[in-house]
């Protein structure tokens, strides 16, 4: 296990690849913690340096009082790149990690040289279904909404298969206060005008059965910023890189090599 102080917190990372080559970092969503990324990354290109982390309030990474903003959440993501002395970076950032890219492409250009947006939005859900969502939490714990929110994140080809029930047991295992956190900031988040300013190399990927993020609201996304792409994955719902690992990679792939080099 490796960590690296950012922004006043601990945060857990994993590092796979190149030491010395470019660096890809990866961000993962509300619920979930760096083993998202686990089956993508053997499939990548060799040569990058690729690093993940799990956000505040996930994973194995330090769990302060919320509410937390997307604010906070990308000074997390600045410090732990300025921290390891990354930049610029590929940032590769899934649903809320989605909007922490594109609010430190924003706020820290110098730091990023090619952002991948993955299920996300410049604003994603309303205040009053967070709202509803932190209610039920308050109430009945994780537990609550586990299966609502795996009907979300998988299609239903995938939903059946046993493994689900492992992410389920992440989600339920997430804690508490770091799920409502990110929760808060989700519901306060609203990117849209800052991200059609965006001047960098995007992909936007997403997939046709997400019930979290639609293809929709990706393409929208990718349609507001100049010279960016967006592909959807057939089938997919909120969580490709986990679902269908293979057909992620096809696409991520292409814009690593071209993207992420030194």
């Amino acid at each position: 296990m490796r960590a690296v102080h950012a922004n006043g917190l601990t945060l857990h990372l994993s590092e796979t690849g190149n030491p010395d080559g470019p660096a890809v970092v990866f961000a993962n969503s509300l619920g979930t913690d760096l083993r998202l990324w686990d089956a993508l990354l053997p499939l990548l290109p060799e040569g990058p340096r690729y690093l993940r982390y799990d956000l505040r309030g996930h994973g194995l990474s330090d769990c302060p009082d919320g509410p937390y903003a997307i604010a906070d959440l990308t000074k997390d993501a600045e410090g732990l790149i300025e921290g390891l002395g990354l930049g610029p970076v590929v940032f590769v950032g899934l649903s809320i990690g989605g909007m922490i890219g594109q609010d430190l492409a924003f706020r820290r250009p110098d730091l990023v040289r090619a952002l991948v947006l993955s299920n996300t939005a410049p604003r994603m859900g309303t205040p009053r279904m967070w709202q509803d969502r932190i209610d039920a939490i308050r109430a009945g714990g994780l537990g609550a909404v586990r299966d609502a929110v795996l009907d979300r994140w998988f299609g239903p080809q995938f939903r059946g298969i046993p493994e689900v029930a492992l992410w389920g047991a992440m989600l339920s295992r997430t804690p508490v206060e770091g799920y409502l956190g990110c929760c808060a900031a989700l519901a306060d988040a609203d990117l849209t005008a800052r991200t059609a300013t965006l001047d960098l190399p995007v992909l936007a990927i997403g997939g046709s059965a997400d019930g979290a993020s639609p293809p929709a609201l990706v393409t929208a996304m990718a349609d507001s910023m100049a010279g960016a792409t967006c592909r959807i994955i057939e089938g997919a719902g909120h969580l490709p890189c986990v679902e269908t690992p293979a057909a992620y990679a096809a696409i991520l792939a292409p814009f690593l090599k071209e993207h992420a080099h030194v």
